[in-house]
């Protein structure tokens, strides 16, 4: 049996690996989450392009010598959480209605000759946009609670009516200055912005500009909203 000899003793060999850092895995967290946002962000602004180029294109980039007929309303104000009353009794909340640019019209339920002039006009201004009609939606918000006159319903055959509470309404809806908010139409856009006011008591005289106005807005918004909601 041999004896070990001194002089092949070598130190003992260790190889030391460095550990990962208490932050590190913090750290790629941090970037892989920033990726995720970015990405998230890139994927909404191509899906907000079109709605955002439309209204660009007629707020901004107008040709010089237009004049829209409508007031912008701007800021814009959106479909209030108000819950009314439909003609058949449901519960009607307003916000239901986006998807649909929205033609509104303010008036007492016995509606007198003033509110049955309006409403006309909302109907008949609603059939000369031809195929784009199916887009807008034409809306009789009725402000008190009286109940609506049984003649007058088959006219309203189309509409969508909806009894909400007066101060609710007036707190959404601006009237022109020295004007009532009744004596106006308002539109409201398909994501749910109140956007243009239009001049108090419309008559069929005048009525062609506010298609006029309508017609762009239709056009401008053509390339996102379809009909239907």
């Amino acid at each position: 049996m041999s004896s070990a000899n001194p002089q092949d003793d070598h130190p003992l060999g260790m190889t030391v690996h460095s550990m990962p850092l208490a932050d590190q895995g913090l750290t790629q967290a941090v970037v892989r989450t920033r990726m995720g946002r970015w990405k998230m962000m890139l994927v909404m602004l191509v899906c907000a392009a079109p709605v955002v180029a439309s209204y660009f294109t007629y707020y901004v980039v107008r040709p010089e010598g237009r004049r829209n007929f409508g007031a912008l309303i701007e800021p814009q104000r959106p479909l209030p959480d108000l819950v009314g009353t439909a003609l058949d009794g449901k519960p009607v909340n307003l916000r239901d209605l986006k998807g649909q640019w929205l033609f509104i019209s303010v008036a007492g339920a016995a509606c007198d000759d003033a509110c049955a002039q309006r409403l006309y006009l909302q109907r008949q201004l609603r059939e000369t946009l031809g195929k784009e009609k199916d887009r807008v939606d034409w809306v009789w918000l009725v402000n008190d609670a009286a109940p609506v006159p049984e003649a007058l319903r088959p006219a309203l055959q189309g509409a969508t009516v909806v009894r909400l509470p007066v101060d609710a309404l007036a707190q959404w809806l601006p009237p022109q200055e020295g004007a009532q908010l009744q004596e106006h139409l308002y539109l409201v856009d398909p994501i749910g912005n109140l956007m243009m006011r239009f001049p108090p008591n419309l008559t069929p005289e005048n009525a062609p500009q506010a298609k006029r106005d309508m017609d762009r807005l239709l056009r401008a918004a053509a390339s996102w909203d379809k009909a239907g909601r």
